[in-house]
């Protein structure tokens, strides 16, 4: 179901005011790009283990179990916060996560000139790469992080359990991005304007707009949420940038895939009332990913994690979990077919 708004008392996890904030706030740099990460959960690395127990581990066919570790990629044009009730879901659970700004997004540094998808996957590797040193990955990505979460599952030598890819862009789109591609004639009008459309002018249209692209219901749109997202727009020559930006984007969206590739267990996530990526496009990833697990929802929007956080919590949750026993079960059984083909060799 959709979620109701909640009493004025708790905050979007169902926290009260009194309590303190279980989101941690901190600044860390990845791929040489400064951002903001919001984490919960434990942050402890594993202890080290000795070089002849590991010697020991190498050689046996067992591969030692890991809790699950999420990390929460955001959409085009929004931030880690879009995941924080989510996060104080996850907390409250006892689920280790992190989100990240991506960058020229949120808090992160903007991204460089040129193509934008291999600066977005360099810093997305860089994030595995640390979260992987404290437990089993499990990425999730709503949008433009769903598309970043399905290329980093094509890599078959990055540290990943499992993909939950909640409405990536690029497949059976809606009539907005297929628009944004054509980049009809009154956009380039808006773009060409040699008078620049007042701020507060472009601030309104956000505001009415934002809620209807976003929520299922535009009526339970959460104020600081679509706050969040206007304030990217607080002029004409930003909103002409973005809108710059998102062409190349959807560009780049031609060639992003190579789904053959995706060997770990993978949750593809459609929304019917995404006004943005149709369901319709969620079924089609699945279709050409065999292994995969789909997942229609008719009364969420584009961006689930704020219809209703509570429930993505919990499907995160028990993905993950499912994710880790099915990889590291393969890996164990590919260990113990390598451990006696060296034996057979040997002998």
């Amino acid at each position: 179901m959709t979620a109701t708004k909640r009493p004025a008392s708790a905050g979007p996890g169902g926290r009260s005011s009194s309590d303190p904030d279980p989101v941690r706030v901190s600044f860390r740099r990845y791929a040489g790009v400064r951002t903001r990460v919001l984490e919960v959960g434990g942050t402890a690395p594993e202890p080290e283990v000795p070089r002849r127990a590991r010697r020991r581990r190498a050689a046996a066919p067992h591969v030692r179990p890991t809790a699950p570790r999420l990390v929460l990629l955001h959409g085009y044009c929004d931030s880690a916060d879009t995941w924080r009730p989510a996060l104080e879901q996850l907390a409250a659970a006892g689920i280790p996560a992190v989100a990240v700004d991506l960058p020229g997004f949120g808090d992160a540094q903007p991204l460089r000139p040129g193509p934008m998808l291999p600066q977005l996957d360099a810093f997305t590797t860089a994030v595995i790469r640390e979260q992987a040193v404290l437990g089993s990955v499990v990425l999730a990505g709503n949008s433009l992080g769903g598309t970043m979460s399905l290329r980093a599952a094509q890599n078959g030598r990055l540290p990943i359990s499992g993909v939950v890819s909640i409405a990536a862009p690029g497949f059976v789109d809606s009539w907005l991005i297929r628009t944004v591609a054509r980049y009809p004639l009154p956009l380039r009008l808006y773009s060409a304007l040699p008078v620049p459309v007042p701020g507060f002018l472009v601030r309104k249209v956000a505001e009415q707009v934002v809620p209807r692209l976003l929520y299922a219901d535009s009526s339970l749109a959460d104020a600081v949420q679509v706050q969040r997202f206007t304030a990217l727009f607080p002029d004409y020559r930003s909103t002409k940038t973005r809108l710059e930006q998102a062409r190349q984007l959807v560009a780049e969206l031609a060639d992003a895939y190579r789904l053959d590739s995706v060997e770990v267990p993978l949750l593809v996530v459609a929304c019917g009332k995404d006004k943005l990526v149709t369901a319709a496009s969620g079924r089609q990833l699945h279709t050409l990913v065999p292994h995969s697990r789909l997942l229609v929802r008719e009364d969420w929007g584009h961006c689930p994690q704020l219809d209703d956080p509570v429930e993505i919590a919990e499907l995160l949750t028990y993905f993950a979990a499912s994710a880790v026993r099915t990889t590291q079960a393969k890996r164990a059984a590919a260990a113990a077919t390598e451990a006696v083909s060296e034996d057979t060799a040997a002998g």
